[in-house]
C-alpha cells in the first residue's frame, strides 16, 4: 500500500513554516546505518533519493488489520523511490511491484539479526525478513541508486494524514460491496476517508483485474490527488488544516535520524512548484516473470535505463560562449549555441578500460550528438592518461563554441582548449539501433563544422544524462483523471 507517499508529500508540502517546527521535531526516528552494505552507490549529483515505505506492522493500533500476525513482525506490500532533482524542482517516484523477482543481498534478520543469504525472490520479502536495512540495501543493488534518507509509515497513520485533508476524491465505474475487503463505495465519484479510504488504496481482489499492477495505478492516483490537495491554496491558507496535517504527518512517519527538519524544509520550499509541475508517479518498466506467471521482472534495458538517467540526473548550467561575448561587445547578434545534433565528435579512450570509448560513444548519440569515429588515445608509453579533455583544432574559428555544449554534458568538468593529441587505431561509429536520439534532434553539422575530440581521461565521471521514462513505464501525475482506474 503506497501510504509511506502521503507521509513525506504532507511533510514536504508544509514543513516550511516556522511554526510547525516543534511539530516536526517529535518525528520518530529509526538508525539503520549500521545494517547497510559497505560498498554502497555514491549520489556525487546532489539529487535527493528517498525511499518510502508502508508498514503493515499489526502493533498498537494497527492489531483490528490482523491479530494473528502480531507477533510477525512487519510486512510491506509498497516501496517506492522518490528522485528529487539537483534543483528540487522536479520529482519522480518510482513505484515497484510487490511481486518483482530481485536479486536480494545478504542481509540480516531484523528481529533475531541472524543472517540471511543472498538469494532470488520477491523484492517485498527484503522488508518482511530484514527490514528498512535489508529493503535500502536490495533497492541500492538492483538500481545503483544511492538511497539518501528512508521514510515509513504505517495504517493508522495513512488514515490520519487523509482524515486531515478531509478525504480523497476516488472514481469506480461499479458499485462494490466487498465484505472481504470491508469495502463499499457507490459507483461513480465521491470522496473516502478513514477505514474507506485505506480499504480502496489496500484492495487487490475487489477492484481492476487482481494484480499487484492495477491496484499499484490506483494507489498512484490516488497520492496524485493527496499531493495536489496537501499543496492547495485551501489547505495551505487554512491554519487549523496545516495544524492537523502536521500533527498528523509527524505522528504517522518513522524516518532516518539525517532527514532533520532543515533538510525537509530544503525540500519544502520547492514543496508547491513541484506539484504544479506535476510531480510524476512511475511504475517500473517490468514484463511478466518467465518461472511464475503470478511474478514480475523488470524488462531491460528499459528498466536499466531509467535508473542511469536517474542516476546522472544533473542541471546543466550554461556555459559562456566567446562568440556570444564577442557578439556582446560588437553590438551584433549573437549566434544560437550549435544543438548536439550539429556537433561532430571523435571518442577517444585515454586509459586501459577496454570498451569506454563505444560506452561513451553510445551515451552521446543517445543525446543527440553526431559521434563520428572511436579510438585510442592513450600516452605514448601506452599508461592512462589522468585527465579528460575536450579539444578542437586551433584552426577552427568557432571551436570554442562547438565544444563548450559537450563539456557541458560532462560529469567531469573540462575547459575546452586548442589543440589535438595524437590517436591510435580509430574506427567510425555506428549508433546502435536500440539507441533512439531524443525528438528534435534531427539538426545536422553544417559543412565545415569542426570535430570536437573527446579524451577520456581516468578522472572521467560519466556523461549527464536527463532523467528519461522509458514508453513502458507507465506514468501517472495530478492531471491524471481519477476515473482512469
Amino acid at each position: 500500500m503506497s501510504i509511506a507517499l502521503t507521509g513525506v508529500l504532507v511533510l514536504v508540502a508544509l514543513t516550511g513554516y516556522t511554526l510547525y517546527r516543534n511539530v516536526l521535531g517529535g518525528v520518530r526516528t529509526e538508525d539503520v546505518t549500521g545494517d547497510l552494505n559497505a560498498n554502497r552507490p555514491v549520489n556525487t549529483t546532489g539529487a535527493l533519493n528517498v525511499l518510502l515505505v508502508g508498514s503493515d506492522s499489526r502493533a498498537g493500533d494497527n492489531k483490528r488489520y490482523g491479530q494473528h500476525m502480531a507477533g510477525e513482525g512487519e510486512r510491506t506490500d509498497t516501496i517506492i523511490l522518490m528522485h528529487v532533482s539537483p534543483n528540487r524542482d522536479k520529482a519522480t517516484l518510482i513505484s515497484f511491484p510487490r511481486d518483482s523477482m530481485v536479486q536480494i543481498p545478504a542481509c540480516k534478520n531484523a528481529r533475531t539479526k541472524a543472517a540471511i543469504p543472498p538469494r532470488l525472490d520477491m523484492i517485498n520479502s527484503a522488508f518482511n525478513e530484514g527490514g528498512m536495512a535489508c529493503t535500502i540495501n536490495t533497492v541500492e543493488a538492483n538500481t545503483n541508486i544511492r538511497v539518501d534518507h528512508y521514510i515509513k509509515v504505517d495504517f493508522t497513520g495513512f488514515k490520519s494524514i487523509v482524515d486531515a485533508l478531509g478525504g480523497i476524491q476516488i472514481c469506480v465505474p461499479t458499485a462494490v460491496d466487498d465484505k472481504a475487503a470491508k469495502l463499499h463505495l457507490e459507483a461513480g465519484k465521491q470522496i473516502v476517508k478513514g477505514e474507506t479510504a485505506l480499504a480502496y488504496v489496500r484492495a487487490r481482489h475487489a477492484l481492476g483485474d487482481g494484480s499487484d499492477i492495477s491496484r499499484i495505478k490506483r494507489q498512484q492516483i490516488f497520492l496524485s490527488q493527496v499531493a495536489k490537495k496537501a499543496t492547495s491554496g485551501d489547505t495551505l491558507t487554512d491554519p487549523a488544516k496545516l495544524i492537523s496535517l502536521v500533527s498528523a504527518a509527524a505522528q504517522s512517519v518513522v524516518m532516518d535520524p539525517q532527514l532533520d527538519v532543515d533538510t525537509l524544509i530544503q525540500i519544502a520550499q520547492s514543496a508547491r512548484s513541484l506539484t504544479a509541475k506535476g510531480v510524476k508517479f512511475v511504475t517500473v518498466p517490468w514484463e511478466p516473470y518467465p518461472a511464475d506467471k503470478n511474478r514480475v521482472q523488470w524488462k531491460q534495458p528499459d528498466a536499466g535505463r531509467m535508473f542511469e538517467s536517474l542516476r546522472n540526473d544533473i542541471e546543466v548550467t550554461p556555459t559562456a560562449k566567446p562568440s556570444a561575448a564577442a557578439s556582446a561587445s560588437s553590438g551584433t547578434p549573437a549566434k544560437p549555441a550549435p544543438k548536439p545534433g550539429q556537433i561532430q565528435v571523435q571518442v577517444l579512450n585515454g586509459t586501459n578500460t577496454a570498451g569506454k570509448a563505444k560506452e561513451v560513444a553510445e551515451a552521446l548519440a543517445a543525446q543527440g550528438f553526431k559521434v563520428t569515429q572511436v579510438g585510442d588515445a592513450r600516452q605514448a608509453d601506452g599508461t592512462d592518461r589522468p585527465q579528460t579533455m575536450v579539444l578542437y583544432s586551433k584552426t577552427a574559428t568557432e571551436g570554442a563554441d562547438y565544444a563548450a555544449p559537450l563539456a557541458a554534458k560532462l560529469m567531469t568538468k573540462v575547459t575546452p582548449a586548442a589543440g589535438k593529441v595524437k590517436t591510435g587505431l580509430t574506427t567510425p561509429f555506428t549508433v546502435p539501433a536500440t539507441i533512439q536520439p531524443p525528438a528534435g534532434s534531427t539538426a545536422t553539422p553544417e559543412p565545415g563544422s569542426p570535430v570536437i575530440q573527446l579524451v577520456i581521461g581516468t578522472d572521467f565521471k560519466g556523461v549527464k544524462v536527463p532523467v528519461t521514462i522509458p514508453d513502458s513505464a507507465r506514468v501517472v501525475d495530478s492531471k491524471t483523471d481519477v476515473c482512469s482506474t
